[in-house]
C-alpha cells in the first residue's frame, strides 16, 4: 500500500493548507494537539485528571488518567502508534467521545480485568458556559521557540460514575465540577538534545497560575506567567456568562495574587487574587485549597521520571500503578512541576469551585524566593 493516502477528514472542507489533514504545516517534531479534563468533588475528597494527546510528527497518540484519593494517586496510562483516523480519540482503555462539539463529551476508562479495584470511570461532561480563548502562548529560550500554543478553556457539569479501591463515586450535579482545556501547537516532548539553549539559557525562575473557576452564574478565568523578576509574560482575567444570558465577556484587569504557602514548601494553602471590574471596582477572588494532584506524578508532565507525553513506548503500551503521596521525598521532582489543586473560591458574595493550577520554580522576587532551593518560611 502506498505510504500516503487521503484520510477521512479530507472529505470535509476544513483544510488550512494544500496538504492532507494527516500532515501538519510544520515539520517540528514537538508539534502536539491535546486536552486535559479536571473532575472533582466540592468536599475535596477526590480529584480526577485525565487527558489525551496526539503528536503527529512523532507518530504517537497517548492518554492518561489519575485519581487522587487520600494519600494515594491511582494512574492509568496508554500509548500507541498514531493512525490516520484522527476522529478516534481512544488509546488502550482510555477514550474521549465528542458527542456534541463544545457542549457534551463522554470520558471513559475501562476497568482492568486483572484488578477489579483499579480505576475506571464513565463520565459525561456538559458545558455550562461558552468556551473562551486563552491568550496566544509563546515561550522562547534564547532565540529558540520552545512553546507556541493556542488554547481554549471551558467549565461545566459532570455526571456519571468513578470506581476505585472498592468505592463508587456518583457524580451528582451541584456536588461535582468539571473544567477542561484544549491546546495545540508546539511544545517540547522528550528525546531531543536541548543543546546550547538548555545549557546556557536556563531560566532563573518561572511562576505560573492557571485558574478556571465555575460559579453558578458565571465562569472566571485567570492566567499569569512571570519570570524571575516578576515580569509578566502571559496575562488574562476574564468573566464569561452563560450563552442564554446574552452578555459579553468582561475583562477583570491585571490580576495580582497573594499566596499563603505551607511553611517549608511552595505548596499553596490559601490565596487571594486581586481583580478589577470595568468600573475599576476592586474585586477579590478568594481561594481555599481542597485537594492536590501533582502533574509530574502519574500524569506524564515534566519532570516526570517514569513516563512523559509524546514519548514512544511501543505499540499497545498500557500501564497502571499507584503512587504513595504521603512522603514528599518519594517523589522529589514533583515540586519542580505544576500541581493542580481543586479549590473553593469566593467572589463578591458568591461561592464557586475550580482549579488552582500553580507552579513556582527558582527565583521569584515578588514571592521572596531567591533560588531553586527557596521555600516559604
Amino acid at each position: 500500500m502506498p505510504a500516503d493516502r487521503p484520510v477521512p477528514l479530507d472529505e470535509y472542507p476544513v483544510h488550512q493548507a494544500p496538504l492532507s489533514m494527516k500532515h501538519l504545516v510544520t515539520g517540528d517534531r514537538n508539534a502536539y494537539d491535546r486536552c486535559i479534563f479536571h473532575v472533582f468533588d466540592h468536599a475535596g475528597r477526590a480529584v480526577l485528571i485525565l487527558g489525551l494527546g496526539v503528536y503527529p510528527n512523532a507518530g504517537v497518540i497517548d492518554a492518561y488518567a489519575t485519581l487522587r484519593l487520600g494519600d494515594e494517586l491511582l494512574a492509568v496510562r496508554a500509548s500507541d502508534a498514531l493512525t490516520d483516523d484522527r476522529m478516534n480519540l481512544s488509546v488502550g482503555p482510555l477514550s474521549i467521545t465528542v458527542d456534541v462539539p463544545l457542549q457534551r463529551l463522554t470520558l471513559r476508562c475501562e476497568p482492568d480485568p486483572g484488578d477489579p479495584r483499579g480505576l475506571s470511570y464513565d463520565v459525561t461532561w456538559t458545558a455550562g458556559f461558552p468556551a473562551v480563548w486563552e491568550p496566544h502562548h509563546i515561550q522562547r529560550r534564547g532565540d529558540r521557540l520552545m512553546l507556541e500554543g493556542r488554547r481554549f478553556v471551558q467549565a461545566g457539569g459532570v455526571t456519571g460514575t468513578i470506581r476505585a479501591r472498592g468505592e463508587e463515586f456518583t457524580l451528582n450535579p451541584g456536588e461535582w465540577t468539571g473544567t477542561r482545556d484544549r491546546s495545540w501547537g508546539v511544545r517540547p516532548i522528550p528525546g531531543e538534545d536541548g543543546g546550547r539553549a538548555a545549557e546556557e539559557m536556563r531560566p532563573e525562575g518561572f511562576h505560573w497560575l492557571w485558574i478556571p473557576v465555575r460559579f453558578e452564574d458565571r465562569f472566571v478565568m485567570v492566567i499569569a506567567q512571570e519570570d524571575a523578576d516578576g515580569h509578566r509574560t502571559l496575562n488574562e482575567a476574564v468573566q464569561v456568562f452563560p450563552e442564554a444570558a446574552g452578555r459579553h465577556d468582561v475583562q477583570l484587569g491585571w490580576p495580582h495574587t497573594e499566596i499563603r504557602y505551607r511553611p517549608g514548601s511552595r505548596h499553596p494553602e490559601r490565596a487571594v487574587v486581586h481583580l478589577t471590574d470595568p468600573s475599576r471596582k476592586p474585586l477579590e477572588l478568594g481561594v481555599e485549597i481542597l485537594n492536590s494532584s501533582p502533574l509530574a506524578v502519574g500524569a506524564g508532565y515534566p519532570p516526570a521520571a517514569d513516563w512523559q507525553h509524546g514519548s514512544w513506548q511501543g505499540r499497545g503500551w498500557t500501564d497502571r500503578r499507584a503512587y504513595d503521596l504521603s512522603d514528599p521525598g518519594a517523589h522529589p521532582m514533583a515540586a519542580f512541576g505544576v500541581t493542580d489543586h481543586s479549590a473553593r473560591f469566593t467572589l463578591d458574595g458568591r461561592t464557586g469551585f475550580g482549579i488552582f493550577e500553580h507552579g513556582s520554580f527558582g527565583r521569584h522576587d515578588p514571592s521572596g524566593f531567591a533560588d531553586y532551593t527557596s521555600v516559604a518560611p
